[in-house]
């Protein structure tokens, strides 16, 4: 970074956009940006749904951004540290409850700096199939901080842009997405929200998530997108179950009523 000069705010704006756009040749991407006039702000949070690690540069490609996610390794890694060297970044541990707590600490300071990036986090936590929006982390949410909302829908069509990590290697995704026919996304810049008077970060992180999957056309969930990797915790075993219990014994007697 070359902070305090003309050429600084170049590279890291017009020029860093431009190397997106170049990154995102070799998967024939054809993006289509709408209401450009709600792209986030500085000192702002940004969250956008999530489908594939190419979201952040089909993102990056339109507005610079500071970057916020898991640390990884292996090729995953080495993009991490080429990002961090262009742009101020926040890499976490997801297992470490220290982590968590520096991170909120990390966005509360970056916010608050004057003219601070907006910050990109996608507060899935994982990537979902194109189809949905899975529950959103909250601690983003409570920061304080506006928030810009992004909905992000990929058209397949022409190709199968959803990262099953549990499938392919980082690298193997690449090149199947390199090989597909091309790459059809369009990209929605939703106006900004703020926490509401009597609304907590669960309740705020819900109407976001809400918003972004009606203007993209998406459905709606509650399941956290983690399960996928891992086996649901008993209590929320316990309430679907509840749950289908009281269906089942509110047609029971229905079917009582008619006789």
């Amino acid at each position: 970074r070359i902070p305090g000069t003309a050429l600084a705010d170049w590279l890291t704006g017009p020029g860093y956009q431009r190397c997106m756009r170049l990154n995102l040749c070799p998967y024939a991407a054809v993006i289509r940006f709408h209401n450009p006039e709600n792209r986030p702000k500085p000192n702002t949070i940004c969250v956008a749904n999530h489908t594939t690690p190419v979201d952040f540069a089909v993102l990056a490609s339109d507005n610079t951004y500071a970057v916020i996610g898991q640390r990884q390794g292996g090729f995953f890694g080495a993009v991490e540290h080429i990002l961090s060297s262009a742009v101020p970044t926040i890499w976490f541990d997801r297992g470490e409850v220290f982590d968590r707590g520096a991170v909120t600490d990390r966005m509360k300071e970056h916010v608050g700096t004057p003219g601070a990036l907006p910050i990109l986090i996608f507060p899935e936590g994982t990537c979902i199939n194109n189809t949905s929006v899975m529950k959103f982390k909250k601690g983003c949410f409570e920061v304080g901080a506006v928030i810009h909302p992004i909905a992000i829908k990929y058209d397949p069509k022409y190709a199968d842009c959803f990262w099953n990590s549990s499938q392919d290697g980082l690298f193997q995704y690449l090149l199947k997405l390199m090989t597909s026919w091309s790459m059809v996304v369009d990209v929605w810049y939703l106006p900004p929200e703020t926490l509401q008077p009597g609304e907590d970060g669960i309740s705020f992180s819900a109407r976001v998530k809400r918003k972004i999957a009606e203007r993209g056309g998406l459905v709606d969930m509650d399941w956290d997108g983690e399960l996928k990797r891992s086996k649901p915790k008993p209590n929320l075993r316990l309430a679907q179950q509840k749950l289908f219990s009281d269906f089942i014994g509110a047609e029971d007697d229905e079917k009582k009523l008619k006789k």
